[in-house]
């Protein structure tokens, strides 16, 4: 009796394979690894803090100098003409300092200090006598007598000219010793002057009715005659091969 109830009982059972139930999910494939992928991440990491630590040690090394802003001639001071940048510190360049712009007023430029460029001391003087065999000379040129646009630092060659007027008031003897030293009229008398100072040197016109008081440095064995050519209005000015 046992066994046909057993039997009946699995009868009605069905023959199909049991379904998972609604909750079961189907196994995924484990995950792929990239370990050389997060190798070069870290290493990204790593170069991107090691070049921002180098940015924040070289700011702390950078000082404040001062930068001319228009050019400075020979003998000319600095001036306003000055600006602050920055630049890595050096020991071996004698920076002038930004917070020390205030001293240079009491210095002369030695030579052409040009725009743009980092002023160091040893660019400047607080010398303003003139240097050892140079000497400077005064001229009063009217129109004709040096050429337009004329400006500081510029490089001239000083003609005698002849002239009718200033020259006969001088006697015989002046006229034979300075015409021997010249070589007669139209000659040369300094090849090469250094234009120290002139009227209009700011870039506007210089008006032509009026003298032009130029002072040009040149080598002490010239400044007697161009002195003495000048006196009798017998100079004129030409611009050079050197000039700014």
């Amino acid at each position: 009796m046992k066994i046909q109830e057993r039997t009946g009982a699995g009868a009605g059972r069905s023959a199909a394979p049991a379904q998972p139930s609604v909750g079961d999910r189907l196994p995924t494939p484990p995950r792929e690894r990239k370990p050389a992928l997060a190798a070069l991440a870290v290493l990204l990491i790593l170069v991107g803090a090691l070049g921002a630590t180098m940015l924040v040690l070289q700011a702390g090394d950078r000082i404040e100098v001062v930068q001319v802003t228009d050019d400075i001639q020979a003998g000319g001071s600095v001036g306003d003409n000055i600006t602050s940048v920055l630049v890595a510190d050096d020991d071996s360049i004698n920076y002038v300092m930004w917070e020390e712009r205030a001293a240079l007023e009491g210095y002369k430029a030695k030579s052409t200090i040009y725009k743009g460029t980092l002023v160091i001391g040893e660019m400047l003087t607080k010398e303003t006598g003139v240097t050892q065999g140079k000497a400077t000379v005064g001229l009063s040129l009217k129109a004709g007598q040096y050429p337009a646009g004329l400006k500081p630092g510029d490089t001239v060659a000083a003609y005698r000219v002849g002239t009718t007027g200033g020259s006969s008031n001088s006697n015989s003897n002046d006229q034979d010793s300075s015409g021997s030293a010249a070589g007669g009229n139209d000659t040369l008398i300094v090849d090469q002057a250094t234009v120290t100072s002139v009227p209009g040197a700011g870039g506007e016109d210089i008006v032509a009715s009026s003298n032009l008081a130029v002072t040009l440095t040149v080598d002490a064995d010239k400044a007697a005659l161009l002195a003495q050519a000048a006196s009798n209005n017998e100079v004129a000015l030409v611009l050079v091969p050197g000039s700014n």
